[in-house]
Formats: C-alpha cells, structure tokens, sequence
C-alpha cells in the first residue's frame, strides 16, 4: 500500500495499532519531523500542553528497567510476565512517552488532555502516512511512582500514552465499528 497517496480519509480507516514490529531502526530526526507536524492539533489559549520522552538505541534500557522497577516483587525478583515484555519492550525501535501537566483547574485539564489526545492521533496518522506504526499504550504501570520516577515525570504530570514505535511486521485487519446512526441523536426541532 502507498501510504503517502492515500486520502485523508483512506488514511484514517487504514491506520492500525502495531504490535509487531521490524527491527530497522526509526530515523529520530523522522519522529521530531512527525511531531512537528502533530503539533499542530487543536489547542485552547495555545497551552502546548505536551512533553516527550523519546527512548531508542541503548537508551531503551532505561524505559525498560523503569518499567522492571515497577514491576518487581519485594524480593526483588521480576514475575514472568514482567520479563516477557521487557524483552519485547526491547524488540521495539522507539518508546515515546507523552506527558502533560496535571491542571487543577478541570476545564484546563480536559482542554489539555484533548489537545494532547490530538496531538497523539495526528502523530498517528502522519507518521502512518510514512509507513511508521505504533500503538498507544496507557497500562497500568504508567501510574506507578517508581516507573513515572524513574522515567523523569515530575509531580503534578501525567503520562498521557507510551507510543511503542516502529516499521510494521504485521498490519491487522480491521475491527469492524458501530454505524454512527446508533449513536447519533439528531434534535432538530
């Protein structure tokens, strides 16, 4: 598939969360180029309310073993589901962290949220367009105070997503979706 002549739409109903990926490398300039694009998401009173952590090459490691910290026993030890994917972690080219402020303020909050969430999707769809995929992750250890520590989140931030990012080994197909008409109420008078 030629992504780069693909309508918007087409663009949006062929992008797919990646799971599997080669192991060419990602150009980092390529990911800074992408992310410049995605800036440009819809953004209330021009907040950017956005930073990034990009881990690749030998600086994986140290995504990885925040993400070990996280996870180990109070021996120490890490279970088995915890070394099963710290060395698929370590098969993926690029681990980008996107985090945001944490407003007090709940409008400020959702407005920054949304324009991150935005953000994260045109980074999707750009970086599609050139044949990069990724998937957007929120699992639970992003919570946790040794990973977000470890990883350099301050206080009063959120790890909005970890995008693992990569050239796609396998495409899924698509899942199908629900008709808008069943989840659109049309008030007309």
């Amino acid at each position: 598939m030629a992504f780069e002549t693909l309508s918007i739409d087409e663009l949006i109903k062929s992008r797919r969360s990646i799971k599997k990926f080669k192991q060419d490398d990602v150009s980092i300039d390529e990911i800074v180029e992408l992310l410049e694009v995605a800036k440009w998401a819809p953004n209330h009173k021009m907040t950017e309310p956005w930073r990034f952590l990009l881990y690749s090459g030998e600086g994986k490691e140290k995504f990885i073993q925040a993400y070990c910290r996280s996870q180990a026993l109070k021996d120490g030890s890490l279970p088995d589901k915890a070394v099963k994917k710290s060395e698929y972690f370590r098969s993926i080219p690029i681990h980008l962290v996107v985090v945001m402020p944490e407003d007090p303020r709940q409008k400020t909050w959702d407005e920054d949220y949304g324009a991150v969430s935005a953000l994260i999707q045109n980074f999707q769809l750009a970086a599609w367009a050139r044949g990069i995929g990724m998937i957007w992750r929120t699992n639970d250890w992003i919570y946790n105070p040794v990973f977000r520590e470890a990883i350099g989140v301050k206080p009063g931030e959120k790890v909005v997503a970890t995008l693992m990012i990569g050239y796609a080994e396998h495409v899924p197909e698509a899942k199908p979706r629900t008709t808008i008409r069943e989840k659109l109420e049309i008030i007309s008078e």
